[in-house]
């Protein structure tokens, strides 16, 4: 059984248009009129037990949404879904003491309180031991490298250092599904790697089935070999990582080195492919994937190349790319 699987989930929110100037806002008390917005529009998709999968999006997309009402905080306009066996929106205690939903932009923590007491306060609230409480922080405190940060209040707790707490209280009842909503937004790139290798060992050891949205493209080519793009609340593209690229990036990146930092008029080099960047002694080229091995063989015969490179185009600029469409 799959550890999440969504048939045709549909949000439409209402929201109020003023009419503009005064006249407007006094017709607005009497008469109001709504518009439908369908932030999230027929999705459909499943999880397996033990995956971590990529949900990426141009804000408002419907990713944010997405993960609430399969949290419970939302109910949907349409359709079904299953989590753990659970209907999430029926809010059962068997289904909330299963998942976690951790939001990079909220806090769960109390603000004028150590952290220690926070996450005391969720055990209280979960039922777990006092000695599988302090089994458990102690595990995750030193795996995330704060465990000197428990007794400072939560206010005076860098960013980083805080979103290592969020996590904590997030997984202190382990979870067996994980909501993550931009857990790395904002920190710093040390901060970041640590969140990433947390959750990589996490996601190894305990078989958390992890659903992340982020808009940090590492997070996702570190974390993540599916992903799933979702765009004005429809899925554009579900499967693996390395599909994106052969799907849509239809060229790649040569970068040549030339002898004695020769430069070229444009006219040489455009029937090699579309020059990118020249300067003294190396050239870039993108070249159709289908046109990489002759236009290197060209290169080779007819510049003085000294060295050669060709790579795939980033990830990120294809993403870009496709939102842009």
């Amino acid at each position: 059984m799959p550890a999440i699987e969504v048939n045709g989930l549909t949000k439409a929110f209402q929201t109020y248009k003023k009419q503009p100037g005064f006249a407007g806002a006094v017709k607005g008390l009497f008469r109001r009129h709504y518009e439908q917005t369908l932030a999230v529009n027929d999705v459909s998709f499943r999880v397996e037990p033990g995956e971590l999968v990529g949900f990426l999006g141009p804000n408002g997309a419907g990713k944010t949404t997405t993960l609430k009402m399969l949290a419970g905080l939302l109910y949907p306009t349409a359709g079904t879904a299953q989590v753990l066996g659970y209907t999430p929106w029926e809010r059962h205690d068997g289904y909330r003491r299963q998942f976690a939903l951790l939001l990079g932009q909220k806090n769960q923590l109390w603000w004028d309180l150590p952290a220690r007491e926070s996450l005391e306060l969720n055990a209280r609230i979960y039922g777990i031991a006092p000695e599988q409480f302090t089994r458990t922080v102690d595990e995750l405190t030193s795996m995330l490298a704060c465990r000197d940060k428990l007794n400072v209040n939560v206010r005076e707790l860098s960013l980083g250092e805080r979103m290592k707490m969020e996590l904590i209280a997030a997984l202190l009842h382990q979870p067996k599904v994980l909501f993550l909503d931009e857990p790395t937004i904002g920190l710093d790139v040390s901060a970041q790697k640590v969140v990433r290798e947390f959750l990589r060992h996490h996601n190894a050891t305990r078989r958390t089935t992890i659903l992340l949205t982020s808009h940090y493209m590492t997070d996702i080519k570190e974390l993540c070999q599916r992903v799933i793009i979702i765009d004005h609340g429809k899925i554009f593209f579900d499967g693996q990582l390395s599909e994106v690229l052969d799907r849509f990036a239809d060229h790649k990146l040569v970068t040549i080195q030339t002898e004695g930092g020769k430069t070229f008029p444009p006219d040489t080099l455009a029937k090699f492919g579309e020059v990118l960047e020249q300067t003294a002694g190396s050239i870039k080229f993108k070249v159709k994937r289908d046109r990489v091995i002759p236009a290197c063989k060209a290169l080779l015969d007819e510049l003085p190349v000294s060295d050669i490179d060709i790579q795939e185009v980033p990830i990120e600029d294809v993403i870009r790319q496709i939102f842009a469409r």
